[in-house]
C-alpha cells in the first residue's frame, strides 16, 4: 500500500507553558496530562469521530472527516479542561491551545499524516492564545451557520515555513463576543506605538522618550497607507508590563511597535522591534544611535524602517512627507518635549 491523499480535518494541540509546568512539578504534570488524554482527550476525540493520529510529549494531532467535528470536539475539550483547572492555582494550570485546518493531507500506510494540511494547523495552535481555538480560513468557510459560536477574523498570518498568508479566525464560544466585542483590524496596515522605555536611568529623561515616541507617531501618522493608533490611546500602556498580542486586540492593530532610548550626555541611542501582534512574530528589529543634533535624522531611521518592514510598496512621496521636520533647532526641540508632559495633563 502506497501514501495516499485525501482531504481532512486536521486539530493540533499542546499544552501552553510545558516546560515551565514539568519543571516546577515534573511528576504531578505528568501524572494529570496523563489522566487528562484518557478521561477527556481520547473520548471526545472518539465522541466527534475523530481518530488520534500521533501523541507528542505535550500535545496530539488528530484526524476529522467533518471539519464541524473537529472545531466541536476542540471546543469542549477546552471547556471540559477549563472546568477540570479551575480549582488549581493560576502558575499550575494545564490549558491547551489549539489548530484547526481542512486542507489536503498525505496519509502513510503506517497512519500518520503529512503535507500543508498538517502543517497550517500546527502553526495555528502555536499563535493561539491559551485555551482557546484559531481556525484556518478553509475551515471557517465551512463552519458558517453550522456551529453556536462566533469568529473573530485574525486577518492574513504569515505563518512559519508556510510561503503564502493563510487567513485565520478565532473561534469565540459565546456567539455574542465574536467580531464586535474587539475592535475590527483596518484594511490599511495598522499600527501602534507604544511608550519607549527610558534606559538612561533618569527619571528627569522620560520626557525626551514619551516626545520621541509622540514624534514618531507623527511621522506614521502622516503615511496614507497606514492606520495609526493615537497617542492618548497607546500611552495607556506606559509603565505595564503588557502582552503585545493582548496590544493588538485591544486596539484593534495587527503590529505594535516597541522600544527603549538611552541619552548619556549628547549621545542618543534607539533601540526599536517591530511585532506581529497576531502572531506575536518579530517583523523588524534594529538599534539606531548619534548625537543628539541628529536626533531627527534618527526619528526618520526609525519610521522609514517601520515603513519599509510593514509596506514595502509605500511611495517615496509619503516617505517624504513622515520626514517632515518641526524645526531645525535641537534647542527650542528640547524645551518643545519638556512641555509636553504639562500640555497633556490638561487635556
Amino acid at each position: 500500500m502506497t501514501a495516499q491523499r485525501r482531504l481532512a480535518a486536521i486539530l493540533a494541540c499542546d499544552v501552553v507553558g510545558y516546560s515551565r509546568l514539568t519543571e516546577r512539578d515534573e511528576r504531578g504534570t505528568l501524572e494529570r496530562l496523563k489522566i487528562y488524554r484518557k478521561d477527556l482527550l481520547e473520548p471526545l476525540v472518539s465522541e466527534h469521530q475523530g481518530r488520534i493520529v500521533k501523541l507528542t510529549g505535550d500535545g496530539m494531532l488528530c484526524e476529522f472527516a467533518s471539519v464541524v467535528n473537529a472545531v466541536t470536539s476542540a471546543m469542549a475539550i477546552q471547556q471540559a479542561l477549563a472546568d477540570h483547572e479551575a480549582e488549581t492555582p493560576e502558575e499550575e494550570r494545564i490549558r491547551f491551545r489549539v489548530g484547526v485546518n481542512l486542507g489536503d493531507v498525505v496519509c502513510e500506510e503506517d497512519g500518520d499524516l503529512y503535507g500543508d494540511g498538517v502543517n497550517i494547523a500546527a502553526r495555528l495552535e502555536s499563535i493561539a492564545d491559551p485555551g482557546t481555538v484559531v481556525v484556518s480560513g478553509t475551515a471557517y468557510d465551512h463552519l458558517q451557520g453550522k456551529l453556536d459560536c462566533g469568529f473573530t477574523p485574525l486577518g492574513l498570518l504569515r505563518l512559519k515555513n508556510i510561503e503564502r498568508p493563510v487567513r485565520a479566525y478565532r473561534v469565540e464560544t459565546d456567539a455574542s463576543a465574536s467580531v464586535a466585542a474587539l475592535p475590527p483590524l483596518p484594511e490599511k496596515p495598522s499600527i501602534a506605538v507604544l511608550p519607549f522605555t527610558n534606559m538612561s536611568g533618569d527619571p528627569d529623561q522620560e520626557y525626551f522618550a514619551d516626545g520621541l515616541v509622540e514624534d514618531i507617531i507623527t511621522g506614521l501618522s502622516r503615511v496614507n497607507s497606514f492606520f495609526v493608533i493615537a497617542r492618548n490611546s497607546s500611552f495607556t500602556y506606559k509603565g505595564r508590563a503588557v502582552d503585545l498580542r493582548q496590544v493588538g486586540r485591544e486596539l484593534g492593530v495587527r503590529y505594535v511597535l516597541e522600544g527603549s532610548i538611552r541619552k548619556a550626555g549628547s549621545r542618543v541611542r534607539i533601540s526599536g522591534q517591530l511585532v506581529d501582534a497576531i502572531s506575536g512574530h518579530h517583523v523588524w528589529a534594529d538599534r539606531f544611535e548619534g548625537d543628539v543634533s541628529d536626533i531627527f535624522d534618527l526619528q526618520d531611521k526609525v519610521t522609514e524602517s517601520v515603513v519599509g518592514a510593514v509596506e514595502p510598496s509605500i511611495r517615496l512621496e509619503e516617505i517624504k512627507q513622515a520626514r517632515m521636520k518641526p524645526t531645525d533647532y535641537i534647542s527650542a526641540y528640547d524645551l518643545y518635549l519638556r512641555a509636553l508632559p504639562r500640555f497633556y495633563s490638561m487635556t
